[in-house]
């Protein structure tokens, strides 16, 4: 890439911070306990996601076939770095591939989903365990963080957490670094975001969610998320 190309996208990026810093709060929680609203915008529901009580408190369940949540919000557009967590518990007998959380951009003139600008948080399940895998992609830029090397078991709540420092992305399962890459991100425009699904309705998500948080910084590991105690 040449000089002037990279100057151009950095212009970019910095035009596109600027445009949309207003999009949203500088911190963003989102409690999974209910599911007409999450962190106070309406939802769209589809299927049954069930309230159910849990070890960590109030949780949504989804069947992995048909539930999911969808709200009229991107919660880091026009972040130019950013921190993406997410404490949730899956199921053991879920699909192979599954899409958890997708944040989605959408074009300000048609309302079409761009298709090439996207956030997820996906898993893949090896036998009797599962590995996280971080995707995001602006335009020509994107990378995805999937390693099942490292795997987890089944049975607990976990907090993973993607973080976008401005030159890398990285990916956690709890406190453990799990993958870490350069990326080149221009700063998401404003869309839309599903839960227990990808907003195409692909690849359903089996398990319970109980809280997101969305940051408009990189976070230090010591200021994560606190799990609460199992």
């Amino acid at each position: 890439m040449s000089t002037l190309q990279t100057l151009r996208q950095a212009c970019l990026a910095v035009l596109l911070g600027t445009l949309f810093a207003a999009s949203g709060p500088a911190q963003e929680v989102w409690k999974f306990d209910r599911t007409d609203s999450l962190g106070g915008h309406p939802t769209k529901v589809l299927g049954n996601p069930n309230l159910v009580d849990g070890e960590l408190g109030k949780a949504i369940s989804f069947n992995g076939v048909d539930d999911a949540l969808f709200v009229d919000v991107h919660p880091l557009a026009g972040a130019t770095t950013w921190t993406w967590e997410m404490i949730f518990k899956p199921d053991p007998d879920g699909k192979p591939e599954q899409r958890i959380f997708h944040l989605q951009s959408v074009d300000p003139a048609t309302g079409a989903d761009i298709r090439d600008e996207r956030m997820l948080f996906e898993i893949r399940i090896h036998g009797d365990k599962w590995c996280l895998d971080s995707f995001a992609i602006s335009g020509q830029h994107r990378l995805t963080l999937l390693n099942c090397e490292k795997l987890h078991p089944f049975g607990h709540w976990y907090r993973v957490t993607a973080v976008f420092d401005g030159k890398m992305l990285h990916n956690y399962v709890d406190d453990e670094l799990q993958g870490e890459g350069p990326l080149e991100l221009p700063p998401a425009r404003p869309g839309h975001a599903s839960v227990g699904t990808r907003i195409d309705l692909r690849d359903y998500y089996k398990g319970a969610m109980y809280e997101a948080r969305f940051t408009r910084r990189a976070l230090d590991l010591s200021d994560f998320l606190k799990l609460p105690k199992q």
